[in-house]
């Protein structure tokens, strides 16, 4: 690390300063020489993931190496506008930076969006804005291709160039993420994206009113708290969906369920909803989940195991992944006030999209 963790990334009972800086080494150790963050090496790199990581190493001032993330992804795009859903990176039988899954996933190829915007917040660079503008440009361009009846978007590209004609709400809330954080930085640039501002306002009003345009996948908190992460959902509405499934995904005092039916809490999940709490102006209840995940997720070089099936008190899987360790310091920043996290995730300031009602 260059310097001092700052202070946005220290939150009592959760992260010292000792503490927060071993998180953020624990993702400088995984981060190869080409600037990409696989989830650990001996496994492989996805691009939202790998987003997620870089987004952390900007609010710890790791600028250089997250600059070095997003020029990664911008070598490596593909002439659609996408990127594969998986590079290995000391993974047996592939090369490092070898293609290992060759689908598409539009929420992995939209996450770019969010990640450039919340680094120019951070850092103020506008020439690499600039640089790597045609990069966002032709990433989000790519997802507005993949466009259902109604509003969602398919959620994947298969090996055979065919987009499948089925929505995940998660991916799609996302995505909405994305298509505003892209207008953003659209309009920082003055380069007017009226697709993408349509495209949003359909998408919007899909998750937010249409639930059954997405595959049922009730059974996964994500499809739960991602409406609200993904700035679809704000105020009442949003108290009110994160109050109807509280019980049946949060588990006092260890974390949130992956999924409703398992007894499996998981770092990401659980640092995900507490942003989602900051969010709705739910903080106290966010720093709770924080400091429970600590207790059983957390090792001792700072990474973060992936999930802790509590039947059991047993580990699994027994991997720490750099992105559950990003989504907590995402999560801390914002309950921090870091400038950056503030603006992308709290949603208040990012472009709408445009307002619109039923659509075929």
């Amino acid at each position: 690390m260059t310097a001092a963790v700052p202070e946005v990334l220290l939150l009592d009972g959760v992260l010292d300063a000792e503490q927060a800086a071993g998180t953020v080494r624990s993702i400088l150790a995984e981060q190869q020489p080409d600037g990409a963050v696989p989830w650990f090496r001996g496994h492989h790199l996805d691009p939202w993931d790998h987003t997620e990581a870089a987004m952390a190493l900007d609010t710890a001032g790791e600028h250089a190496a997250a600059e070095a993330a997003y020029r990664w992804l911008a070598e490596r795009q593909n002439p659609d506008g996408s990127w594969y859903a998986g590079y290995a990176y000391g993974k047996p039988g592939h090369a490092d930076g070898e293609v290992c899954d060759t689908a598409k996933e539009t929420n992995f190829c939209a996450y770019l969006a969010v990640g450039v915007w919340h680094h120019h917040l951070s850092t103020g660079d506008e020439a690499f804005l600039g640089w790597i503008w045609p990069t966002v440009r032709r990433a989000l361009d790519f997802i507005v291709a993949q466009r259902l009846p109604g509003g969602p978007i398919a959620w994947r590209v298969d090996e055979d160039g065919r987009a499948t004609d089925e929505a995940l709400l998660t991916g799609s809330s996302s995505i909405l993420h994305a298509l505003r954080c892209g207008l953003a930085v659209a309009d920082y640039l003055d380069e007017p994206q009226p697709d993408w501002e349509l495209a949003a306002g359909r998408l919007r009003h899909a998750v937010t009113h249409h639930p059954e345009r997405f595959l049922d996948k009730d059974r996964y908190s994500m499809d739960w708290y991602y409406p609200v992460l993904g700035t679809a959902l704000r105020g009442p509405a949003a108290q009110a969906r994160i109050a109807r499934d509280w019980d049946r995904f949060v588990v006092p005092g260890l974390g949130v369920r992956c999924v409703s039916d398992r007894p499996w809490v998981t770092g990401g999940e659980s640092a995900e909803l507490a942003m989602a709490l900051w969010a709705i102006g739910e903080s106290d209840r966010a720093v709770d989940i924080l400091r429970w995940i600590q207790k059983h997720l957390r090792h001792p070089d700072g990474s973060y195991w992936t999930g802790y099936v509590f039947e059991d008190d047993a580990i699994w899987p027994e991997e720490r992944t750099t992105w559950t360790a990003g989504a907590l310091l995402l999560a801390v920043a914002a309950l921090g006030g870091d400038p950056a996290t503030v603006a992308v995730f709290g949603g208040e300031e990012l472009p709408t999209g445009l307002v619109v009602q039923d659509c075929c």
